[in-house]
C-alpha cells in the first residue's frame, strides 16, 4: 500500500495543481492511492479561495482525498464566527488580520481588500458577505487527525506521552515543542507540516512536509510506503533518507 501526502498549501493553487500532477504521474506507474493534505489551505498565498474550491470540488467528484485542518484554517473560520474571539495557540498580541499571519491575503482572494488597514468590524461584515457559507462549513468540518496503515497524519504534531485519541485539537494544529525535539517513537509515523523547513524531511519518528510554500519555497508531495517516504519530482521518486540526529 502506498499513500500520497501534500504539505502546507497556503493559498498557492498553482503549486497545489503541480503537486497533484506529480501524484497522477506516480499513480500511472505504481497504481492509485489515497492523498492526504496536512492542512493550512489558506493565508499568505495569492489564491486561498481557489485552493478551497479546488479541494472541495475534487472531493465532491469522489477523489480519494483527505484534507486536514491547519491552524490557519481554524483562524480563518474563527474570524468569520467572531473576529474578537482569542485563538488558543496564538500570541495575544497578534490577530488573524496581522500581515505576518496572512489573513488579509485570504480575504483579498474573496474580494475583501485592504483588510489590515480598516476597522475590524467593517472587514468582518464584508467577509461574511463575501465568503460562501459552503466554504465556512467546509473549513469547520475538516478533521484534525487521520490514521492510515503505519502512519498518523496531523497538521502540526502531537503531544508526547498522550494517546492519539486523547490529543487536543489545539495541540494537533499548533504544537511545536516538545513534539519537534522528541527522539522516541510515537508508535505510528507522524506525518505533519506547520513548521517550515527547507525541504521535506524524514526524522524516523516523524515526517515534516512543510517546505515553506508560504515563504516562496516549494510545495512538497511525497509517497509513503510503510515508514519509508520519497519526494515526488518531475524526474520521479527521490527517497527521503533519515535526517541525522
Amino acid at each position: 500500500m502506498h499513500i500520497y501526502a501534500i504539505g502546507d498549501i497556503h493559498g498557492h493553487l498553482g503549486l497545489l495543481q503541480v503537486a497533484h500532477d506529480l501524484i497522477a504521474d506516480d499513480m500511472a506507474k505504481h497504481g492509485a492511492g489515497p492523498v492526504i493534505h496536512v492542512g493550512d489551505l489558506v493565508d499568505r498565498g495569492p489564491d486561498s479561495r481557489g485552493v478551497v474550491d479546488y479541494l472541495m470540488q475534487g472531493q465532491a467528484r469522489g477523489q480519494d482525498w483527505t484534507v486536514l485542518k491547519g491552524n490557519h484554517d481554524r483562524m480563518f473560520a474563527r474570524f468569520l464566527h467572531d473576529p474578537f474571539e482569542p485563538e488558543p495557540g496564538l500570541r495575544a498580541d497578534l490577530g488573524w488580520l496581522h500581515p505576518k499571519l496572512g489573513g488579509p491575503s485570504t480575504l483579498a482572494s474573496y474580494g475583501v481588500e485592504k483588510a489590515a488597514d480598516r476597522p475590524v468590524a467593517r472587514v468582518h461584515a464584508e467577509a461574511l458577505d463575501a465568503v460562501p457559507q459552503a466554504h465556512l462549513d467546509y473549513l469547520n468540518g475538516l478533521p484534525v487527525l487521520h490514521r492510515l496503515g503505519e502512519t498518523a497524519f496531523v497538521h502540526a504534531g502531537i503531544r508526547p506521552g498522550v494517546a492519539l485519541d486523547q490529543q487536543t485539537e489545539t495541540d494537533l494544529i499548533w504544537i511545536r515543542e516538545p513534539f519537534l525535539s522528541e527522539p522516541a517513537s510515537f508508535g505510528p509515523l507522524i506525518v505533519h507540516g506547520h513548521t517550515a523547513i527547507d525541504h521535506a524531511t524524514q526524522y524516523g519518528n516523524r515526517l515534516n512536509l512543510d517546505s515553506g510554500a508560504a515563504y516562496g519555497g516549494p510545495l512538497s508531495a511525497v509517497v509513503i510506503e510503510g515508514r519509508e517516504a520519497a519526494l515526488l519530482t518531475p524526474t520521479g521518486r527521490k527517497k527521503l533518507t533519515r535526517a541525522p540526529a
